[in-house]
């Protein structure tokens, strides 16, 4: 067998380096992420996020898989207080689980992780439905801060975008 030919033309390599980005506001109080990868059409997104000492996040059921890996700092699902999460976990969620989202209030830190997730978050707070984040949710979210503070585009790949210096619809 030979090298096949590209079929993809790059001229430069897709990358972002979370020392030179920006963090953006969560959806809820008590984050902050960093954008990776936002695909829309195909439901995934890669996002940085940064947890402050004592953030929950609402209740979720996950549609599709997750993988997480936390890079400093501690937090835990309130389901699994016996599975804490700390510098060096990789966690692996399958399609279909519910749990909710908990750093602890004395925590020495925040908690830093980066996330691969397939799908979307169906938020609850109790029985209640709150929404749904997912690609696009997350990236409207993301253009509307930036639009609102007169912030640059930040850096982050998508697939739809006509170059890297492109990267998000306007």
């Amino acid at each position: 067998m030979t090298l096949p030919s590209s079929i993809t033309k790059q001229d430069e390599l897709l990358t972002v380096n979370i020392h030179e980005a920006a963090f953006i506001p969560g959806a809820a109080p008590g984050y902050e992420i960093i954008p990776l990868f936002l695909d829309r059409e195909n439901g995934i997104w890669v996002l940085y996020g940064k947890f402050a000492p004592g953030t929950t996040l609402p209740t979720h059921f996950h549609t599709g898989t997750v993988h997480f890996f936390t890079t400093k700092g501690e937090w835990n699902y309130k389901e699994y207080p016996q599975n804490p999460q700390t510098e060096g976990s990789y966690l692996y969620e399958p399609a279909g689980s519910i749990h909710t989202f908990s750093v602890p209030a004395n925590a020495k830190g925040p908690a830093e992780g980066f996330m691969v997730v397939h799908g979307a978050n169906v938020n609850f707070d109790g029985e209640k439905f709150l929404g749904i984040r997912d690609a696009n949710a997350i990236e409207d979210g993301i253009l509307d801060h930036v639009r609102e503070h007169g912030l640059p585009i930040p850096a982050y790949i998508s697939p739809l975008a006509s170059s890297f210096k492109d990267r998000a619809p306007t």
